[in-house]
């Protein structure tokens, strides 16, 4: 099992609709895939076109009452369930203070899942917290979504020195340029620059693209309503890259 978590400090980058369209690649490749919407706002689940809510909330979850295979939800879609998000989130970051090693929690409720899942994606919300600290030590690819602006890549380098800041060596950090505007200068130069400074960028670039924004009127993933799109190659093209970076 592999535990693939969709980050950025920065809102707006299109975390949400990466963790969607990557995680239903998996799926469509007959992977067993999971998606952890732990995102209060619930954006993955609605999505999926599933209620975010979870019964006993996030309290329940974090004590032990409920383990995650009790909150599995299914979706539409062959091999790809869902754990929903739940308004209780907000108060992850409380909840984990109260933990004993609260940064492996995480990781230790994702653990019984192994045996049923290939691959587990977490869509997590945009800040640097508690909640992102244990997301750094439960994945085994922190894969941020950056806009090719100064703001979003500066945003990168703040991730980059807070792991290392914090010794977190075994997250690997993998960026890729997501919302890219050809048709601007600006992004084409930022994102050639952006390739010596940081030589781990993904070749594969996620486009602005008006069918990504139908996301929130289809409420699927972009293939399964626009599969030959040049938005849902590029979605295709980039799982394959990070495909081969789980495979030993």
């Amino acid at each position: 099992m592999k535990i693939l978590a969709l980050y950025s400090i920065k809102g707006g980058v299109g975390k949400t609709s990466s963790a969607v369209n990557l995680a239903f690649n998996a799926a469509q490749g007959g992977y067993r895939t999971l998606v952890w919407d732990l995102d209060p706002q619930g954006a993955s689940s609605y999505y999926f076109r599933i209620k975010p809510k979870i019964k006993g909330g996030s309290k329940d979850l974090m004590a032990g009452k409920r383990e995650l295979d009790e909150v599995i939800k299914g979706t539409d879609f062959d091999n790809l369930d869902l754990i929903p998000a739940d308004f209780s989130f907000r108060n992850l970051d409380l909840l984990l203070d109260d933990k004993k090693k609260p940064t492996r929690q995480l990781k230790k409720r994702l653990a019984p899942l192994a045996n049923d899942y290939d691959f587990i994606f977490l869509d997590c919300p945009p800040s640097i917290s508690l909640l992102s600290e244990a997301v750094f030590a439960a994945a085994d690819l922190l894969l941020s979504p950056i806009i090719p602006t100064t703001l979003s890549l500066r945003t990168l380098a703040q991730l980059k020195e807070f792991l290392e800041d914090h010794d977190l060596k075994n997250t690997r950090l993998v960026p890729f340029f997501s919302m890219v505007d050809r048709r601007k200068t600006m992004h084409k130069d930022i994102m050639h620059n952006a390739l010596a400074d940081y030589p781990e960028l993904l070749k594969t670039a996620i486009p602005y693209a008006s069918d990504i924004e139908r996301m929130g009127l289809e409420r699927m993933p972009l293939a399964a309503y626009s599969r030959k799109s040049r938005s849902a190659e590029a979605y295709h093209e980039l799982w394959q890259e990070i495909l081969a970076l789980t495979v030993p």
